[in-house]
């Protein structure tokens, strides 16, 4: 944990001295692979896992989370779901898996899941029940549509998720009319990466067919989206390398279809390696979660540790 704990100091040297907008550092502890996140009310978010089926809830600030929900019987699966977007409409969230093979290329029907979880803001802390029910077969549809032949879903969705070409979901963000924009990290197609809208959100995590918009393909510089979501009128994307290695960068988008992502200056991402983001109620404060999972101390990944001793950075930044 001293290692953890000095490459967040590290982290946020760094940010400083290069003039950023972040705040500070902050370490949760319990997890280390934070790949979604929203917030619940002004002091409080929800953050999943993509090691493990459980939700965990947080007070700003504080290192140990107040409430845990575990997901697995509502999934119905014991193996990890591969969590990797979440976005908030009303008092319901959405959480999308990978829909995506796991690292060897297998086929892991566990990580085809769609869901929502209702939240109730009154309670203290806010409680997020489970999911009453979920859509298991968006990535068959995903397939079958024809606007989105040209990015060949078909053959990336046989490929492992970080191999060229492969198939990897990791984004989810409202849109100001009640869809949810899916953000790819993979497949890349002549460099950019694709965003779709599904724009029957409600209907489709009960199980109803999904309907979707046209592709749209966003200039990240040759990254997929790690994160998306809607800030005031514009969307915040995280972008990042579609295999392992490679860096990250903050990216403002209009969330108009021909309009170029543009790079918000001033930022400084340091070691961390951001998975997921959300804007806390009525600010433009912005919460940034790393994914710690492969951070080593003592030889040993941080995924690979006692929950006891596991745990995960995050910044905040003023935008």
């Amino acid at each position: 944990m001293r290692l953890l704990r000095a490459i967040a100091v590290t982290a946020l040297a760094a940010v400083l001295a290069a003039g950023a907008k972040a705040q500070a550092v902050t370490e949760y502890r319990g997890m280390c692979d934070a790949s979604a996140a929203v917030a619940l009310d002004d002091r409080h978010f929800v953050v999943a896992s993509d090691e493990d089926n459980t939700l965990r809830v947080f007070r700003r600030g504080e290192p140990v989370a107040v409430a845990t929900v575990p997901l697995q019987r509502a999934l119905g699966t014991d193996k990890e779901s591969d969590l990797e977007g979440a976005a908030r409409i009303g008092d319901a969230i959405y959480w999308i898996s990978s829909h995506g093979r796991n690292s060897s290329g297998k086929v892991r029907a566990d990580r085809y899941r769609l869901f929502v979880t209702a939240i109730d803001p009154a309670s203290s802390p806010p409680v997020v029940a489970p999911p009453a029910a979920m859509h298991t077969t968006l990535l068959t549809q995903l397939l079958a549509a024809d606007a989105l032949a040209p990015w060949r879903l078909r053959e990336a969705s046989k490929l492992a998720p970080e191999a060229p070409g492969g198939l990897n979901i990791e984004g989810l963000a409202a849109t100001p009319d009640g869809q949810l924009l899916i953000g790819f990290r993979n497949p890349l197609r002549d460099g950019k990466a694709l965003v779709v809208a599904l724009q029957n959100p409600r209907p489709a995590s009960m199980g109803a067919a999904a309907t979707f918009g046209p592709p749209i393909g966003l200039d990240l510089g040759g990254r997929g989206v790690r994160s998306i979501e809607r800030l005031e009128t514009d969307y915040l994307v995280v972008a990042g390398p579609v295999a392992d290695r490679g860096d990250f960068a903050l990216y403002r988008w209009s969330g108009a279809p021909g309009a170029a992502p543009q790079v918000v200056t001033g930022v400084t991402l340091g070691t961390l390696r951001p998975e997921a983001l959300f804007v806390w109620p009525g600010t433009r404060r912005v919460q940034v979660l790393s994914d710690d999972g492969g951070v080593v101390a003592a030889g040993v990944a941080c995924k690979d540790r006692p929950a006891s001793e596991q745990s995960f950075r995050s910044i905040d930044l003023d935008l």
